[in-house]
């Protein structure tokens, strides 16, 4: 299944992602709101993150805490995600709230040396409506910067103090009106539309002052009357005004302590990430081979003396972790076949292979056509001419000529010759792990810590045996009570039972096959346990032109729940799943993916996501699921929504390694809109070879 990973995980990432910014002044343009967006405390500004940034907070007060991510989309959209704990909220002071947000806010006006930015923002519009608010503010600097000054008009919350009859009104009866109570958890993520800039409105003000590089101070009258929170807790509303003071830290994080409505006082620290700034910009990886001048084949040379695995050619490359699968020659043209198992950016795989070849291969030979392969298949086929290399290897813009004179083609099947003994191929790898679970009203935060073994064995091009056991060692994730109370067939809710029933477990074991069955086509057929709930069989079809951003595709799925004890038994529950799938490459980075079909409860939708990667491989994305399966039904959440992203090792360590850390979170996990959690599905497989990846990361290619 998808493991829903918790923020604490996330935190925990990010902090030792956090040295990046060390090296950079340290900037305290404007705070941070307790609710983890551009703010004061309580109200917001129309200022906006650097585009790109991962923003985590956490804020602590007198029986409630908020946890935040926020992700600055583009330069103009923000979106947060928020997780707050109100110890007494619900249940006349005994019961404790747990509470999933979203924002979202848009800068509708950019600042000028006359004008405020302008900004629009929509704070909680899908969760239990606790702190649901509208808003239109305004924000302008002065003096070099150091002061901010910010005032708007809010709606919900911040319409609570102070407030006046809704301006909008004159548009509608309909805005007049509101209803500000709060929903019970069951109704949580039902977007309240009919609410939006509704009810009385109240104008909020805030300051900030950059006293030095590290200390900022913060006023601002707030427009929150903290209703909730003084009818249903201890909470007293003394005062509008709130004070702020910060400091920062040389790695960018910010602490702050705050005074709230002069009855409470709070703590709060924040963390940004840029995921286009890693800490090693340029790798650390030892130095490509220079080009040597170029020889005359020996009478001796034959093009048979490389297409063995004692070749020279060989050797050269593996020194430089590139396997070479096949090798012939024709003419003045070499033709190869690579497998790459180092670099995360295939372009640096595609230079250093080019650099080898001049160094190894008699000058004769002016054409180098390189074929990337994934999991056995050709993906793609680069060629480059020799006399490009030499002309370009110290130009100071070598790397987009290289990729302007470059041809990148489809392979739909080798030209080259295989080289003897390459397979089989076996890999193995014992390392911890750590599965955590998010949201458990009854203890939010849980995990199992242990050890995974994982093995694989590829006997020929294109067919992949492997599996992967974990032995927990300790953590809590059996020890929760909470049985599904789902309508619809449990083929998520009752994830906890895998955890309580089982010791060790096999998270997967099956074979794959990738093939081509023509120009533009991939294939892949998985046979075995395919996750930690389901096993069976899955097979998909990708048409993905090499230089279009454009695929489409395929999978029909049979799929049959696993025993409890995840080790080789099944129950009785089975289903046939599938989807047809639309991906589009929309351009700076964004990738768009529609799926469209049945989902393992047996309901029919589609889900739509939008992700961001970054030419370092680091990618955010945002995703949800809308089925036949009714709000009611659906249960809690109303409906499938997560946030994703990954990062890769690179970006983390600076090293040439592939592979990376990537998690999900989910507000909730329920039944509606659930699909099965295959390994190796085509698209991520085949898009880093072919021609718009490529580009993104040519900069590479030289190095």
């Amino acid at each position: 299944m998808a493991i829903m990973k918790t923020f604490y995980h996330s935190c925990v990432y990010a902090t030792l992602m956090a040295s990046p910014a060390a090296a950079q002044d340290v900037q305290l343009q404007f705070p941070v709101s307790i609710y983890g967006t551009p703010g004061y405390i309580d109200v917001p500004s129309a200022e906006m993150f650097p585009d790109g940034q991962l923003q985590l907070s956490s804020s602590f007060r007198n029986d409630t805490q908020f946890y935040a991510l926020s992700f600055q989309i583009t330069p103009r959209l923000l979106g947060t995600f928020r997780y707050a704990i109100a110890r007494g909220f619900d249940g006349n002071g005994k019961g404790d709230r747990f509470d999933r947000s979203f924002d979202v806010k848009y800068l509708l006006a950019d600042e000028t040396n006359y004008l405020p930015g302008v900004a629009v923002g929509l704070q909680d519009f899908g969760g239990t409506g606790i702190y649901s608010s509208e808003y239109v503010v305004a924000s302008k600097h002065f003096a070099d910067d150091r002061l901010v000054l910010s005032g708007g008009l809010g709606w919900g919350r911040l319409g609570t103090y102070n407030g006046f009859s809704n301006p909008l009104s004159a548009l509608g009866a309909s805005f007049s009106e509101r209803n500000l109570s709060v929903k019970p958890v069951e109704e949580a993520g039902k977007l309240s539309t009919g609410d939006w800039f509704s009810g009385d409105a109240a104008f909020f003000a805030a300051a900030s002052y950059q006293i030095n590089d590290r200390l900022r101070v913060a006023l601002e009258y707030s427009s929150d009357a903290y209703a909730n929170e003084v009818e249903r807790t201890e909470f007293k509303h003394k005062t509008p005004f709130n004070a702020a003071l910060s400091y920062g830290f040389k790695n960018g994080a910010e602490f702050s302590v705050y005074t709230l409505h002069g009855s409470e006082m709070g703590f709060m620290a924040t963390l940004p990430i840029n995921p286009q700034k890693p800490k090693f910009t340029s790798g650390i990886e030892e130095a490509p081979p220079a080009l040597l001048p170029a020889r005359t084949a020996a009478l001796s040379w034959d093009s048979n003396s490389v297409q063995t695995k004692d070749s020279p050619l060989f050797a050269a490359l593996k020194d430089q972790g590139i396997t070479l699968e096949g090798i012939s020659i024709e003419g003045a043209i070499a033709t190869v076949r690579i497998n790459n198992g180092r670099y995360p950016a295939q372009a640096q795989a595609l230079g250093r292979t080019a650099r080898v070849l001049a160094n190894n291969l008699p000058k004769e030979i002016s054409t180098f056509r390189i074929e990337s392969t994934a999991n056995g298949v050709t993906t793609s086929r680069t060629i480059l001419r020799r006399a490009d290399l030499e002309a370009l290897e110290y130009d100071l813009d070598g790397s987009w000529r290289t990729f302007a004179r470059a041809k990148i083609e489809d392979a739909p099947k080798t030209q080259a010759t295989s080289i003897s003994g390459t397979y089989p191929k076996f890999d193995w790898r014992v390392t911890p792990y750590l599965e955590p679970a998010l949201f458990d009203p009854d203890n939010p935060v849980r995990a199992d810590f242990g050890i995974q073994l994982a093995a694989s064995v590829t006997p020929v091009r294109g067919l992949v045996l492997s599996g992967a056991i974990r032995q927990p060692l300790t953590g809590n994730l059996d020890e929760s009570t909470r049985s599904s109370n789902s309508a619809l067939p449990h083929v998520r809710t009752d994830s906890v039972e895998y955890a309580k029933q089982s010791d060790l477990e096999i998270k997967h074991l099956t074979a794959e096959y990738f093939f081509r069955p023509g120009r533009n086509l991939f294939g892949r057929i998985t046979a075995g346990y395919l996750e930690t709930m389901y096993g069976g069989l899955s097979t998909e079809l990708l048409w993905k032109p090499v230089n279009s951003p454009l695929a489409l595709g395929t999978e029909i799925n049979y799929a049959k729940k696993r025993d409890y004890d995840q080790m080789f038994g099944f129950q009785s529950y089975d289903i046939v799943t599938g989807h047809a799938s639309a991906y589009y490459d929309l351009g700076k980075g964004y990738l768009g993916q529609v799926d469209v079909g049945r989902y393992l409860a047996g309901d029919y939708g589609a889900t739509f996501s939008l992700d961001r990667e970054f030419d370092n491989g680091f990618s955010v994305g945002a995703f949800f699921t809308l089925t036949d399966v009714s709000f009611d039904d659906f249960g809690e959440g109303s409906f499938d929504k997560g946030i994703r992203f990954n990062i890769p090792l690179d970006w983390l360590t600076g090293t040439a390694t592939k592979g990376g850390y990537g998690t999900t979170i989910r507000p909730v996990l329920r039944d509606g809109g659930a699909r099965l959690d295959v390994r190796n599905r085509l698209y991520g497989v085949v898009r880093g070879t072919q021609t718009n990846e490529l580009e993104n990361r040519w900069g590479k290619f030289w190095r």
